[in-house]
């Protein structure tokens, strides 16, 4: 009865986004955008409890902020994420817009050095502004970027969803050990691999985020280090305007240890979003431990003995 329940509300949820989807694709471009946008921020972010999620992850790490601007980027998160979702899937329109982008930032030049020498590049980047504007731009000046995705729990929606993304840049690979192992042989011949690493994982080390903990992968560094690939953090910030982007590379991540490297992608994420906190998906539980994580915290916590 539960898995009855379960497949009726993932084909409800999968019409109703098609639907709107479908509406969407019959506007002109920037009409298209704000539709998608003010369905998701007044309606999918209610319903979903992103809102609330949103203010307490902005009150636990920029408790600074009014509240006036706390609403203000509440609003314009969810927003943010459903224009990244229509245009996804607008094709050549979309891309026709990440084409006039300029690259910017300091790691222009070494992108291009490591590119030019042969040697494997990962982009680390996050979900902010959108995170496929970057494969979208790098994939028409001639860069061989491959992407790891992580699948929807929809599958309905998966499928169409996997579509998309493709039409963006391809290849694409799902998480897990077969896809792993498709984007690992996509590195190691000298290409570019696009990596968002700005989510929980909860097996994974506990960094710093924000100056709170947060479980923090370390597979991009170690693959950097195994390899000797140039890791670059890279961000697709959404311009004011809301329609076009900035490619933004900054400096490689100096070769360390795994946790320094990937500590040093958080700092940079972090200066990243404090320039553009309406930007980022504060939806994820970014700072979501696990029971063993706060129980070693609480002990580190308490008074010698």
């Amino acid at each position: 009865m539960e898995e009855g329940n379960e497949d009726r509300r993932d084909w409800v949820q999968n019409v109703f986004a098609h639907s709107v989807l479908r509406m969407a694709m019959w506007m002109p471009y920037r009409m298209r955008l704000a539709f998608v946008g003010k369905v998701v921020a007044y309606v999918v972010a209610p319903y979903a409890g992103w809102n609330q999620r949103v203010a307490d992850n902005l009150s636990l790490v920029m408790p600074e902020l009014s509240g006036g601007e706390r609403r203000r980027i509440i609003r314009r998160v969810s927003d943010n994420v459903g224009r990244t979702l229509v245009e996804i899937y607008s094709g050549d329109e979309f891309i026709n817009r990440v084409k006039a982008s300029e690259l910017e930032g300091p790691g222009v030049s070494d992108l291009v050095a490591a590119r030019e020498a042969g040697r494997p590049i990962i982009l680390a980047t996050a979900h902010l502004g959108n995170y496929d504007a970057v494969r979208g731009k790098l994939s028409r000046e001639g860069f061989s970027i491959a992407a790891l995705y992580r699948p929807m729990q929809n599958e309905k929606f998966n499928r169409h969803y996997v579509d998309a993304i493709s039409g963006v840049a391809a290849p694409v690979f799902p998480a897990g050990a077969r896809g792993i192992t498709g984007l690992i042989r996509h590195l190691k011949g000298g290409n570019v691999v696009g990596i968002v690493m700005d989510v929980a994982k909860v097996r994974a080390p506990v960094l710093s985020f924000f100056g709170q903990p947060a479980h923090t992968a370390l597979s991009a560094a170690e693959w950097a280090l195994k390899f000797n690939a140039v890791i670059l953090p890279v961000f697709g910030i959404r311009k004011p305007d809301g329609l076009g982007f900035r490619i933004r590379i900054e400096a490689p991540i100096e070769h360390s240890t795994p946790q320094a490297m990937m500590q040093a992608y958080n700092d940079v994420v972090e200066a990243v979003v404090r320039c553009h906190p309406d930007q980022w998906f504060w939806i994820h539980r970014r700072w979501k431990l696990s029971t063993a994580a706060q129980d070693t915290l609480s002990a580190d916590a308490r008074p010698p003995t």
